[in-house]
């Protein structure tokens, strides 16, 4: 059974409905997945109170995670974006780290890492030592993305993960169908991001489990 951390629905710029999405998680053998829509200042409150009816599906389906990816935000915002986010209902915090692939603030990266709030620094590119180190203190995940073009740096991201002792997770960052990794799709991105494979079992099957253990 595989957990999905990161993905987005056609409530930012995904191309399901969470229903697609999380019968089409299912069917690749997830036992979980976090809807984690783009959010800034102008529409977090729409996203999060949509996308905690999703949880509806948890009925028939699989266990699903409303939260959100706070995105592009200015650093000295994402601390009060991720507040409102848990207030509307919001179970799950991502913030859009420094990919080298998108023109992120600089400082994103530190002002996530110093929030114990924020559960994963996705796609954080060129992450300092400094940096992970924070993070590793406060408890917040980095990712080893499998999302073409930010995955340029995921060997680098280990790295430094790997130096500090700081928690790692496979996601899929999932914007279309295709997109959606089943386990060994998550092997392969974990692999080839130089992961041990004790590192890799790790990220894929101990990491994500025990991140949302609270949740059940």
């Amino acid at each position: 059974m595989r957990i999905d951390l990161h993905t987005h629905t056609i409530f930012s710029d995904g191309e399901l409905i969470p229903s697609e999405l999380v019968r089409r998680a299912m069917y690749l053998n997830h036992s979980a997945i976090a809807i984690t829509d783009h959010v800034d200042v102008t529409n977090v409150e729409f996203v999060v109170t949509n996308l905690v009816k999703a949880v509806e599906l948890c009925q028939d389906y699989i266990k699903v995670i409303p939260g959100v990816e706070i995105t592009h935000v200015p650093p000295n915002k994402i601390d009060a974006i991720a507040k409102k986010a848990r207030k509307f209902g919001a179970q799950w915090i991502v913030v859009h780290g420094e990919t080298v692939t998108e023109p992120v603030m600089p400082g994103t990266n530190l002002a996530s890492a110093q929030n114990p709030e924020i559960d994963i620094l996705a796609h954080p590119g060129f992450i300092t030592l400094e940096e992970a180190q924070i993070a590793k203190d406060n408890d917040v995940i980095l990712e080893i993305t499998g999302r073409m073009g930010h995955n340029i740096t995921n060997g680098h991201v280990a790295n430094m993960a790997r130096e500090v002792g700081a928690k790692m997770v496979i996601d899929s960052d999932t914007h279309a169908p295709e997109n959606l990794m089943d386990e060994k799709a998550a092997w392969t991105v974990a692999l080839g991001a130089g992961l041990t494979r004790e590192e890799a079992e790790k990220a894929i099957n101990v990491t994500p489990f025990e991140a949302i253990q609270h949740l059940y």
